[in-house]
């Protein structure tokens, strides 16, 4: 691969921190687009070009980088009249970094190959933190070759990288890793009402949980930081937010014929924490639903 410019459209609360990574570590020129432009600013006075729409950014870079908050944002996004399929030319790898369903994974892909381009699904895990410090997880899909070249760009901001299989394995392994630490998260939340209701003091919970066999990143981040304190803000991965990629999970195991009992309680948590007004709060906040309601 040459070095060309890199691309990345979507600057929201994981894109901004990625981008800023990416210009600072690879030596490459980069440009970015997003809808707001006040991350643009940002970015711009720390050398990231901003540029007038998705298209623009296609058209400049070799490697471009999506992070859209759903698959619908990113099919429109890419299909649009002025999108990244229409700009998109042979030799370019557009890389997906957001959570998007398999089955629309795989349809762009095919439709990026038609002309020419190549398409990786990397979706990334972790926190707000994580991100910010260049701490991510990244699980990729899709061919070997190209993943290896795009291997060092994604180590800008990724200290976990795992190719996890052909086209659309790293949105899998993505969805299920986000079904299994909301539904820690649940369990969390029920373990923390049932112990201040016992007398027993939360905080000290979790801490002693902490030290043997329940112990989770689930327990120590979305727990500790997060449930005990009450500390539930916007801006950060909401209840909607979470509801969607649970969904994504369930229709996973429907086409396994999996019956995901677990997961559908959990649904049903996130639905009524948005019933009750907290849908765009941070998902743990499911936690005040077993409590009676807001401290």
């Amino acid at each position: 691969m040459t070095q060309g410019a890199v691309g990345f459209v979507g600057l929201g609360v994981m894109g901004e921190p990625m981008c800023r990574n990416l210009k600072a570590k690879s030596g490459r020129r980069v440009v970015a687009y997003d809808i707001d432009p006040a991350p643009l600013a940002r970015l711009g006075a720390q050398g990231v070009e901003p540029l007038h729409g998705a298209g623009s950014v296609a058209a400049a870079a070799e490697v471009v980088f999506v992070s859209m908050p759903s698959g619908k944002v990113l099919a429109d996004l890419s299909r649009a009249s002025d999108g990244l399929i229409g700009k998109a030319r042979a030799g370019q790898v557009f890389v997906d970094l957001g959570t998007s369903p398999v089955t629309l994974t795989r349809a762009l892909a095919a439709e990026f190959a038609s002309r020419g381009a190549r398409y990786l699904d990397a979706p990334v895990a972790r926190t707000r933190a994580a991100a910010e410090a260049g701490t991510l997880s990244v699980m990729v899909g899709g061919d070997a070759a190209t993943f290896e070249e795009v291997k060092p760009l994604l180590a800008c901001f990724a200290t976990e990288i795992t190719h996890c299989g052909a086209l659309g394995s790293g949105q899998v392994t993505k969805i299920l890793n986000n079904m299994v630490m909301f539904e820690t998260v649940a369990a969390l939340a029920e373990a923390h009402a049932i112990a201040r209701r016992s007398g027993v003091d939360a905080k000290l919970l979790f801490e002693t949980l902490s030290k043997g066999s329940a112990d989770s990143f689930a327990l120590r981040n979305h727990g500790l930081k997060a449930i005990i304190p009450g500390d539930f803000p916007e801006r950060a991965f909401s209840v909607e937010y979470a509801l969607k990629d649970l969904q994504y999970a369930l229709e996973l195991a429907e086409d396994a014929r999996v019956d995901a009992a677990g997961a559908r309680r959990v649904e049903k948590l996130f639905r009524d924490a948005i019933a009750r007004g907290f849908g765009a709060l941070y998902h743990p906040v499911v936690s005040r639903l077993l409590e009676g309601g807001a401290r």
